[in-house]
């Protein structure tokens, strides 16, 4: 989130802005980082509220907000078929694998589990499977035999900061097309 935040400001990212920050967890350490930079946030915690009940509350926010655009970031819950038509097409997330390897949690462990030499992670539109909507952009960082989740997490992280705000200047140029399950970049 802070990788976007920082890519916006620094107008990386041009003509876009950061209308909202919805959160499912009231302690989430994104929320102070948001604050401290001025950004408009909001907390919709799940306790005591059906599925559906949580996420209409969420669609309402957004839309209250007029959002173009939703950038999922440590968000580890599947949306609904009813969130993801309230915003189809218009949801990214990224993931620490190189999809459509190791969707879901622990893609580290899993990695590492199956002795992959190369791992990375990509950016994808988000429809109503796991972790399997059209990939619009991946970055490969080697495994290393010495690696540890932990260390293959953090080398991944950093690939993760400098590829989302590139997927998502791609998407906001609108210089693409989903063709099936694939995201072409149209030539300019």
């Amino acid at each position: 989130m802070m990788a976007l935040a920082n890519a916006v400001a620094s107008g990386s990212i041009p003509n876009a802005e950061i209308v909202v920050i919805v959160s499912d967890k009231l302690g989430a350490g994104g929320l102070p980082l948001a604050r401290e930079r001025g950004l408009e946030t909001a907390v919709v915690e799940r306790r005591g509220r059906t599925r559906e009940e949580h996420e209409l509350e969420i669609i309402s926010i957004l839309k209250s907000h007029e959002i173009d655009l939703i950038c999922l970031a440590g968000y580890m819950r599947l949306l609904s078929p009813c969130f993801i038509e309230a915003f189809r097409g218009r949801i990214l997330n990224i993931h620490p694998s190189l999809l459509p390897a190791f969707p879901g949690l622990d893609a580290h462990r899993q990695a590492l589990t199956h002795g992959v030499k190369v791992s990375g992670c990509t950016v994808h539109f988000v429809d109503d499977t796991l972790d399997g909507g059209p990939i619009i952009a991946q970055r490969a960082v080697p495994v290393l035999d010495d690696d540890t989740e932990e260390t293959l997490s953090a080398r991944i992280l950093e690939q993760e900061h400098q590829l989302y705000p590139a997927a998502l200047r791609l998407v906001l140029r609108g210089d693409y097309e989903v063709v099936g399950r694939r995201v072409i970049q149209r030539r300019l």
